[in-house]
């Protein structure tokens, strides 16, 4: 039977065109793309609006830029009629130049007898993309044919493949005023040649077709942009990185298989066993209580829980997906224009509700344990059971980031690596300080707000102790804070002119109003003050009629509303007329608003007024992804981009599309994150279960899992049950 696969090396020289046609186009942009993820998606479409060209300016640019189409076809019968002389490259002379030449030699003569392996070269290149005026500005050409290629030449040498992206600015090139923009498309050329050799030989090719003294000025190659097949060594963090993952891995199976065949009474199994051991974590994981089956249990905050992280994780798959090569890209300026997109342009108010919660739990446990303790608070046993459950899945995904994800994924677009690479190499130790919120090295884009967290944490004492010992005048205090910091928003946006909307966004307005814990910290605050009215209240049995209960939800809605709608209008580009007051004044607002609305829905539902939203709410459902929330948290920024990255074709921006890439990011990180649950997160963060002084009277009635919000008055623990991963970590964004 004949092999196929070698049919076009009997192909004349005429029919190399029709052989070689592909669509190409890449567009590299993503090393220069922060990990501000928000201001990331605002900047984004901002971009790809600007500019709306007349009908009658359109048909000339494009025809000029349509004569680069067959660049790939072109390079191939350049060079297969000329000789090293012509390219006036003769004055390279150093070893690495001399194989780069000796191999682009080989590839002529290849070209030239239709070998297959270079047919593959010119066959792997991009072209100009179909949809240029609808925003199409990547081609991303034939990554893996590129990087496959491996020709023997003799000597232990082959000619293997190098991917690298051209960026063509055809205004640059041409001289014109042109509103089509500049893109990117691939290119495979011999490794042997340095990102000099091929802008030097592209440059004689530009010059060729476009007559054009100095094309390079507008098209170039740069050497950050390629890729070979090759991969680097493993350097040390990364070997310790698996090191320790197989280690844990390791003693996680013994205590497993210890667990099933060794014990049969849970009750006698040891401590150290049953804190390694699998079994035993994903029992207390998955493990469903049935509601109000506790009276201190508010049993709504995992339904709260759980739907702003999948309000975030939809809010970061759309801010992902501008990493894409969408053919649509023009498309996402008529999105904002729609209602739905609210929800995703608005999505930071899924932040104040993780805030709210957190507020809450760390003014509630505390408070009751102190009841107890008649004040006594262990503040530096408090700090480390905090660390130690935050820390070490924190440091794990930081080296993960830096070092994994190049190991198990790779694509056109992971050039550069992923959102952060530079951060984290340089300035990781921000992120494991819990400070990175006010720098610019964010190595993980979701972790300044566990900085903003931690700190909001580390203070907390304070109003703690207040509160035990002043009560309502503490509380007064606090309330007067945070009408001061909602000031200090306020005063902050309108004395810099900040502005966050998609169509007026302007730069530092992120960072001054958004990552700063001064500027943020009203939800927490508010979640704090709720969390001290619900302590005072424990027990207590408010009799409101269905006129208060039904205000309530009416208010409640209308602040919800109010939130996600109210810069609707202004956010058209036809009607971008909102003054910087009434920006600021949203924003201010919102965080009060939003924050008492949620207090109302978890005081609703305490109460037994939440009807079909408490029974939605807290449903037992939710409580094993409420467990393991601060994991996924950590880790689904992970998979959306190494899911970005890997494409190999363009990709199509709409609604559903993104429906799909969410639920495909959730389900891989939800598996990943029970995983890394098992082998880092429940192991480190049940040595606390050491570190607990031990109840003389009367006996633990039951072993708290690590994920459980469930025991605010448990005496074993002197700050927060050891549920509190979820709990307080699951503020996280």
């Amino acid at each position: 039977m004949t092999d196929l696969r070698w049919q076009p090396l009997s192909l004349p020289n005429s029919h190399i065109k029709g052989f070689l046609i592909r669509q190409e186009t890449l567009n590299s942009t993503l090393t220069s793309m922060t990990n501000k993820v928000l201001v990331f998606l605002l900047c984004g479409i901002v971009i790809i609006s600007a500019g709306n060209p007349s009908d009658e300016d359109v048909l000339p640019e494009l025809r000029k830029v349509r004569n680069l189409r067959s660049l790939g076809i072109e390079f191939a019968e350049y060079f297969r009629n000329i000789s090293l002389e012509d390219l006036g490259v003769s004055q390279l002379v150093g070893v690495e130049d001399l194989l780069c030449l000796n191999d682009m030699a080989r590839l002529m003569a290849g070209l030239r007898s239709a070998e297959y392996w270079a047919l593959k070269m010119i066959d792997a290149w991009g072209s100009i993309p179909s949809g240029l005026l609808t925003g199409h500005s990547y081609d991303l050409g034939n990554f893996d044919e590129c990087l496959n290629i491996r020709k023997e030449v003799g000597q232990g040498r082959s000619i293997q493949g190098k991917y690298c992206f051209l960026s063509v600015s055809p205004a640059k090139i041409m001289g014109i005023e042109t509103s089509l923009g500049s893109f990117k498309t691939a290119t495979c050329f011999p490794a042997s040649c340095s990102a000099v050799h091929m802008n030097t030989f592209v440059g004689q090719l530009m010059g060729k077709l476009l007559n054009v003294s100095d094309p390079s000025s507008g098209m170039r190659i740069s050497e950050g942009s390629c890729q070979t097949s090759e991969s680097g060594s493993w350097d040390g963090l990364t070997i310790f990185m698996i090191v320790m993952l197989s280690v844990m891995s390791c003693i996680v199976a013994f205590s497993t298989l210890w667990d099933y065949f060794l014990v049969k009474d849970q009750n006698q199994l040891p401590s150290i066993v049953k804190i390694f051991s699998a079994r035993a974590n994903s029992r207390a994981l998955f493990r469903v209580v049935e509601s109000h089956s506790n009276p201190n249990v508010i049993d709504c905050l995992h339904g709260i829980r759980c739907l702003s992280l999948i309000w975030v994780i939809t809010c970061h798959q759309y801010s992902a997906s501008l990493i894409s090569p969408h053919i649509n890209l023009f498309n996402a300026a008529t999105w904002v224009e729609s209602p739905f997109a609210s929800f995703i342009l608005h999505g930071f108010i899924a932040v104040d509700s993780f805030l709210v919660i957190g507020g809450l739990l760390v003014a509630l446990i505390p408070l009751r344990l102190m009841d107890k303790t008649k004040g006594k608070l262990n503040v530096p046993m408090m700090y480390l059971h905090r660390l130690i459950r935050i820390a070490p899945l924190l440091a794990m995904a930081t080296v993960v980031h830096m070092k994994l994800m190049p190991l198990i994924s790779d694509g056109p677009l992971f050039v550069g690596g992923y959102l952060g690479n530079a951060a984290c190499r340089s300035g990781w130790y921000w992120t494991l300080l819990f400070v990175n919120n006010y720098t610019d090295a964010k190595c993980l884009g979701q972790s300044w707000y566990l900085s903003m967290d931690m700190q909001l944490y580390i203070i907390s004492p304070i109003f703690l102790i207040s509160l035990y010992k002043w009560g309502k005048k503490a509380a007064a205090g606090i309330f007067i804070l945070i009408l001061s910091l909602a000031a200090c928003l306020f005063a902050t946006m309108m004395v810099n002119g900040y502005s966050m909307l998609v169509t007026n966004a302007t730069p530092g307005a992120t960072e001054a109003a958004y990552y700063a814990t001064h500027t943020h910290a009203t939800p927490w605050l508010i979640g704090f003050l709720f969390g001290y009215f619900l302590h005072l209240s424990k027990g207590k049995k408010f009799q409101l009629s269905w006129v208060s209960v039904w205000s309530g939800w009416i208010l409640c809605l209308a602040m919800i509303f109010t939130s996600l709608f109210a810069m609707y209008p202004p956010s058209k580009w036809t009607d971008s007329s909102a003054s910087t007051l009434a920006e600021t004044s949203y924003y201010t607002f919102t965080r009060l608003g939003w924050a008492m609305a949620l207090c109302w829905v978890i005081f609703a539902c305490v109460q037994g007024h939440g009807g079909l939203a408490n029974s939605f709410l807290s449903s037992p459902l939710w409580q094993p992804l409420s467990r393991l929330s601060y994991s996924v948290f950590i880790w689904h920024m992970f998979f959306m981009e190494m899911n970005a990255r890997s494409t190999r074709t363009s990709t199509y921006f709409s609604d559903y599309q993104m429906m799909l890439n969410i639920w495909s990011t959730f389900g891989f990180t939800v598996l990943f994150s029970y995983a890394m649950h098992l082998l880092i997160e429940a192991p480190f963060g049940g040595l606390d279960i050491f570190l607990r002084p031990k109840a003389k009277s009367p006996p633990i009635e039951k072993q708290t899992s690590p994920s459980d919000d469930k025991e605010p008055s448990a005496p074993e623990e002197p700050v927060e049950p050891p549920t509190s991963t979820v709990d307080k970590l699951n503020n996280s964004v």
